[in-house]
């Protein structure tokens, strides 16, 4: 497996754990709330994801380059915001097309 094979599965691997948090009415697919799974959650497992996927991104590094390199707060600031773009169509999908189907 080449290194442009390993950025778009990474890139893939990113946008699914984005919108997995709003696609799911469980918390952390373990368990159903009985009131329903509160906004906190969502972003509570959005962040989370965030974190693994930044985890995921370092053994990767790790195994194409061999060695990680340093980097600022502003590369992680700009993850988390493509981290965000990449969540879009999970929200839509939860706040504004599941109501509509739903009818309320």
């Amino acid at each position: 497996m080449n290194v442009h094979q390993l950025v778009i599965g990474y890139i893939a691997l990113a946008f699914v754990a984005a919108n997995l948090p709003w696609l799911s009415g469980r918390v952390f697919l373990w368990f159903s709330p009985r009131q329903g799974k509160a906004f906190f959650w969502y972003l509570a497992e959005w962040l989370v994801l965030y974190l693994v996927a930044g985890i995921i991104g370092f053994g990767l590094e790790r195994v194409a380059d061999g060695q990680v390199q340093g980097q600022g707060w502003e590369f992680y600031a700009i993850a988390l915001c493509m981290f965000a773009v990449f969540a879009i169509p999970g929200f839509i999908w939860r706040f504004n097309v599941l109501p509509l189907l739903r009818g309320s």
